[in-house]
């Protein structure tokens, strides 16, 4: 049976058409430099963002934010190691720096080492809250970025320009700013919603402008970078209205960590590149890099986490679960994958799980013992759910084969 005449796609069948398929899509995972930011992570070892540097290559993650060079001796050691084992593998090094020459110093000194550049995102906060709070003005604001992007472009160094809470910012100040970089060198703008404080209306509203922006400074050649947080839960949907709305480059963190409520997912943001059929890989690693990034931070991944929380694909309930096994019995794999779920399980390397607990019924006893090669006799099923009805959680294996007398 074609999976298309059993699953009707709204998306591509109703007034408001689907966000076409971007040209081009590069992501720039976050993790070891805002990720770490999170209060609550631990520091990975240096060995565990090595290792977490090859699991993004894998995935074929084009680009890897790996720290501050200005957070001292510590922090620069790091970089440099991470930047040289990057040599060797397809994802590319870039650190975070101020708008400040003294902080992009080092990061000239470590590529000279390497004998490569290192790409610089040159930061600086562009809201008028901030520049009220901060006490700056515009004309020090375009100052600081005149001087340190043209410092790194003296040097060779790729700048990628970063306006910190652009989202809220003026025209104005955007335009006196993005403009400032751009006559300096900057290969590259990054709009950011710092505070994770706008919905998708806003993030098509500001390429919009921006795009236009660069085709009145004929620079349409400039790259443009989405960095948004999710202290509204919007992180994930704003970063795909970035890459439908012009966004070349996304910026993302394993689970999501990051400061405060965190930033856009980079594992469901891959999920959702490949459902949208906006990149074509294979994904089915992806929750070793998920499971690594959770084990070196610190950061245990929710039960509940879509796709790779461990009741993802688990189902008890009787209905759901009869539906997943009628599937599973008839041979399609990709059936049984979407029959009771919006993601293919075997798409990411995992699998539907039946179990037994109090909402089940005869059929998930049935599964869960001949999956296990156990006959699935009337007096077995009928003990293990009157053990089940009685719980107030799944019985684990050891409870279902007590329950059925099973040694």
């Amino acid at each position: 049976m074609d999976k298309n005449k059993l699953i009707f796609d709204w998306a591509n069948n109703g007034p408001h058409p689907a966000d076409a398929k971007p040209s081009s899509i590069q992501l720039v995972d976050e993790t070891l430099r805002d990720g770490l930011q999170c209060p609550s992570v631990s520091e990975p070892s240096l060995d565990e963002k090595i290792k977490l540097v090859h699991l993004m290559n894998d995935l074929g993650i084009d680009c890897a934010d790996i720290g501050l060079p200005g957070a001292g001796d510590v922090a620069r050691e790091h970089i440099m190691a991470l930047a040289q084992e990057m040599t060797s593998l397809n994802i590319t090094p870039n650190v975070a720096c101020r708008t400040m020459i003294s902080d992009i110093e080092p990061v000239v000194e470590m590529s000279q080492k390497l004998g490569q550049p290192i790409e610089v995102c040159a930061f600086i906060g562009s809201s008028p809250i901030r520049a009220y709070a901060e006490n700056w003005d515009l004309e020090r604001m375009e100052k600081m970025v005149r001087d340190a992007v043209r410092f790194a472009n003296s040097h060779d160094l790729p700048v990628m320009f970063v306006t910190e809470d652009t989202v809220r910012s003026t025209p104005e100040i955007l335009r006196r700013l993005n403009g400032a970089a751009i006559e300096e060198g900057a290969n590259r703008l990054c709009i950011c919603d710092t505070v994770g404080g706008v919905d998708p209306t806003a993030v098509r509203n500001i390429f919009s402008w921006l795009n236009d922006f660069l085709a009145e400074k004929g620079a349409s050649h400039i790259g443009l970078d989405w960095h948004g947080h999710r202290d509204r839960g919007l992180g994930l949907i704003n970063t795909l209205t970035a890459i439908a709305s012009g966004a070349d480059r996304a910026h993302a963190c394993a689970q999501g960590i990051g400061e405060r409520a965190g930033n856009t997912e980079m594992d469901l943001l891959l999920v959702n590149l490949k459902l949208l059929g906006w990149i074509d890989r294979d994904l089915r690693k992806l929750g070793d890099y998920v499971n690594f990034a959770a084990q070196a931070t610190g950061r245990p991944v929710r039960g509940e986490y879509p796709v790779f929380g461990k009741d993802a694909f688990e189902t008890a309930t009787g209905v759901h679960a009869a539906a997943v096994i009628k599937a599973l019995k008839t041979g399609d794999k990709w059936l049984s994958d979407l029959v009771y779920s919006g993601v293919p399980a075997s798409d990411f390397g995992l699998e539907q799980i039946i179990s037994v607990g109090p909402m089940s019924g005869k059929s998930n006893v049935i599964w869960f013992l001949e999956q296990r090669g156990h006959e699935a006799t009337d007096q077995r099923v009928a003990d293990v759910l009157e053990c089940a009805k009685k719980s107030k959680s799944i019985l684990s294996e050891k409870q279902v084969f007590t329950a059925a007398k099973i040694n």
